[in-house]
């Protein structure tokens, strides 16, 4: 097998697929790294538990995923009722043919610059206000406060890997987790600059992340409440919700989720409140 090819593993029920991303010399025999296609997930392999997917298979798995993106853009759009795009004013409401209106610029960090990719083209789908960020996990929280203080954003994401250690009894303490610290501390470093909830939300997590210490640092929204892998895109229907929500009203969190694939096992947080602007006159110049 090779880099690029793309695998199930057989001693996991062939349940994820992954692309090989790198291959390794061991004293233990050759380790294949590989990265789940539609999962936020890292995982290592010996080569006898691999299996190549055909193309008519992955054809097949891509399908089952690509329907149930597409059912929740058209969902959301659906949702929206009326809308047209004008330069880069958005009315997702018809109210008036004299308002307009802003949804929630959106910052979001990534450890991952490939799902960073796939969520900037769906971001560009949702006609949504979005400034991405490949930075490793661990300088995350390094960086977070200078790109907030640069890119001014009414929300935040910062996501991009995690996992948590086989056989623990203490899903609570951060040590059994990959990744989880970081996006705690960058969490922390958040609220440290700006307090409040509703001025600046803020999702952090990945697959498997420790849940709890994410909100207790401070975070809207979270992840993973059951330690599940969460897909990709999950972050992006969820603060799309947030983006344009009236900034009069408070979302509840099972209407954030209502949208994601992974639902409440994969995401979960607390109420809300949305960050989308009306505005009035519009202006006749553009």
């Amino acid at each position: 097998m090779k880099i690029g090819d793309i695998v199930v593993r057989k001693s996991y029920r062939r349940d994820i697929t992954f692309k090989i991303i790198d291959i390794k010399e061991t004293k233990k025999g050759v380790i294949y790294s590989l990265k789940g296609i539609n999962l936020r997930i890292i995982a290592d392999s010996p080569e006898d538990d691999l299996e190549l997917v055909s193309e008519e298979a992955l054809n097949e798995r891509e399908k089952i995923f690509s329907r149930k993106v597409n059912s929740s853009i058209k969902n959301i759009m659906l949702s929206r009722g009326g809308f047209r795009k004008e330069l880069r004013i958005i009315k997702p409401y018809e109210t008036s043919e004299l308002s307009f209106g802003r949804p929630g610029k959106i910052l979001h960090v990534d450890g991952d610059p490939e799902y960073l990719d796939v969520c900037l083209k769906v971001y560009k789908q949702l006609m949504l206000d979005v400034v991405g960020k490949y930075v490793a996990e661990s300088e995350q929280p390094k960086v977070i406060v200078d790109l907030v203080k640069q890119v001014k954003p009414d929300i935040v994401i910062i996501t991009g890997h995690d996992s948590i250690a086989k056989d623990i009894k203490d899903y609570t303490d951060l040590s059994n987790y990959k990744n989880s610290k970081y996006y705690v501390q960058s969490v922390i470093e958040l609220r440290n600059y700006q307090s409040s909830y509703d001025e600046l939300v803020v999702f952090a997590g990945a697959c498997q992340s420790c849940y709890e210490a994410i909100l207790d640092a401070g975070a809207n929204f979270a992840s993973s409440p059951s330690r599940i892998l969460i897909h990709c895109l999950d972050p992006v229907f969820l603060c799309e919700k947030i983006a344009y929500t009236n900034i009069e009203k408070v979302v509840s969190i099972r209407d954030a989720l209502e949208n994601t694939i992974t639902g409440t096992k994969g995401i979960g947080g607390l109420q809300t409140r949305g960050r989308y602007r009306e505005g009035f006159p519009k202006s006749s110049y553009i």
